[in-house]
């Protein structure tokens, strides 16, 4: 039993190396790797440093995003499994292609309406494929919102990096939440259908709480930055404030999606809460004129 276990450990060691050059070839950071092949960064971390196991389809995934064979991070050739690189290039690799179309799908039809089947018709791929990358529907859930809070963060940071000051990165911030773009109303859809899985859903759930603790902290620094620019009133609280902003949003949001409208309709609901949020800004925060 000693044996095995020693000869475990250092068969761990020896791909975690082997993945610490596929991340180094790739030239990017460890975190933006992670984004990459749609994996947790702690998950990520933790497996390189021995105290966590890659899973197969974690190797799977990072085989894909290195161009290799799966077979040299399994340690085996994965006799009878699907090549992990696609025989035809797919942009961004086959793992992204995957949570890509299960976001759309889930947004068009709700989660539990989505079969793997689907997936692969839409991915143009086996089943076999799919579950290669994400061997349950519980794996492809949580990959959809890494996804999501992923690209929210990337297109929040773009935002931001065009204001001039705390209120027009405020008014970026509200603009990125209003549910204008096929992009955003899809995005919101796929949220509001995991709402209700987060409560049965370990893995879901803590994600649902990161994203919500990441968007709140966002909110509560640029309203600090407010006030101490003068921009913002010095008796606002940043923290009450981020958490009566989120929950409008969430309020409103739900209710432009919920209308089921889209075209001139669906703009004119957008309107109306991007209207309510830039009031409430006027009323709660700014210093008056």
């Amino acid at each position: 039993m000693e044996t095995e276990d020693v000869s475990g450990a250092a068969q761990a060691a020896d791909t975690a190396a082997r993945v610490r050059e596929v991340i180094a070839a790739a030239g990017v950071s460890q975190r933006e790797f992670a984004r990459r092949i749609v994996m947790d960064p702690s998950k990520l971390s933790r497996s390189l440093s021995g105290t966590r196991r890659f899973t197969a389809a974690e190797l799977a995934r990072i085989a894909d995003e290195g161009g290799l064979d799966a077979g040299l991070l399994l340690g085996t050739r994965a006799a009878g499994r699907p090549a992990a690189t696609p025989a035809a290039p797919v942009e961004g690799g086959r793992p992204l292609q995957i949570v890509r179309e299960t976001v759309r799908l889930i947004a068009e039809h709700g989660f539990h309406a989505v079969r793997v089947a689907d997936i692969a018709r839409a991915c143009a791929t086996s089943t076999a494929a799919i579950h290669y990358h994400f061997p349950g529907r519980a794996d492809l859930l949580e990959a959809a919102v890494r996804w999501c809070m992923d690209e929210d963060t990337a297109r929040r940071a773009a935002r931001l990096a065009e204001a001039d000051d705390a209120a027009a990165e405020l008014r970026q911030l509200i603009a990125l939440q209003t549910p204008r773009t096929d992009q955003q109303r899809r995005q919101w859809a796929v949220w509001l259908d995991l709402w209700a899985e987060a409560a049965r859903s370990t893995a879901v759930g803590r994600l649902h709480t990161e994203y919500y603790q990441q968007w709140r902290e966002t909110v509560a620094d640029v309203v600090r930055r407010g006030v101490a620019q003068g921009v913002f009133r010095a008796t606002v609280a940043p923290e009450a404030a981020a958490l009566t902003l989120t929950a409008l949003i969430d309020g409103l949001a739900t209710q432009v999606l919920a209308s089921g409208t889209t075209g001139a309709d669906g703009a004119e609901g957008a309107d109306a809460m991007h209207a309510a949020l830039e009031a409430h800004i006027r009323s709660a925060l700014l210093v008056a004129p």
